[in-house]
């Protein structure tokens, strides 16, 4: 019977699998895992208000679901693949009607290699969302929910507007409370490195 081990060095918050040895068979054969994130390569893209990102390193999402705009549950697992940038935002939130064009212009600029998912956290009537949007001229976001905010309890969201870097593995990367020009080249490059451009 082959005996298997797997052996780990642990580099801050980054994991890397170096090698599973199967004794008997003689095969050394690598671990399979994704390729690890080099959060300090993306913070040298940090500038402007990419430099109040704070870093988290790969941390595994919460296991959550939110409401889509057809109404149906949803969840970050739908957007297996690309990087998402995950904001919370609100009606009544004054600096999220600032930011929101800004996210608009991030996801025109970036296109199908990541989504910009908007979540109106807490009480938001929808036609309150629908005003928003026509207001402030958006059309390319989504208009999902998380009336009762357990989804953004299970991310540990205080305040609003709080945006989320998640990379193509499903990881937390970066976060940012507050407004941020999320339309500049640096949010561009930061998310586009996740993409692997």
């Amino acid at each position: 019977m082959a005996l298997k081990t797997s052996t780990l060095i642990y580099t801050g918050a980054a994991c890397l699998a170096i090698a599973v040895l199967t004794v008997g068979s003689g095969v050394l054969t690598p671990a399979p895992t994704p390729s690890p994130v080099d959060t300090l390569a993306l913070q040298d893209l940090a500038d402007g208000d990419m430099r109040k990102l704070t870093w988290s390193g790969p941390v595994p999402l919460p296991d959550v679901t939110f409401v889509s705009e057809d109404g149906t549950q949803a969840s970050l697992t739908d957007y297996a693949g690309k990087p998402v940038v995950l904001n919370f935002w609100a009606t009544w939130c004054a600096p999220c009607r600032v930011e929101m064009p800004h996210l608009s212009a991030l996801q025109t600029a970036l296109g199908d290699e990541a989504a910009v998912l908007t979540v109106a956290t807490g009480r938001n009537d929808p036609a309150g969302i629908d005003r928003f949007f026509t207001e402030i001229g958006v059309t390319n976001l989504p208009k999902a929910t998380d009336a009762n905010q357990s989804m953004a309890r299970a991310f540990g969201v205080l305040g609003l507007p709080a945006t989320i870097i998640v990379d193509a593995q499903g990881q937390e990367i970066a976060r940012l409370l507050g407004e941020a020009d999320w339309s500049s080249d640096s949010a561009q490059n930061i998310v586009r490195a996740l993409a692997g451009d």
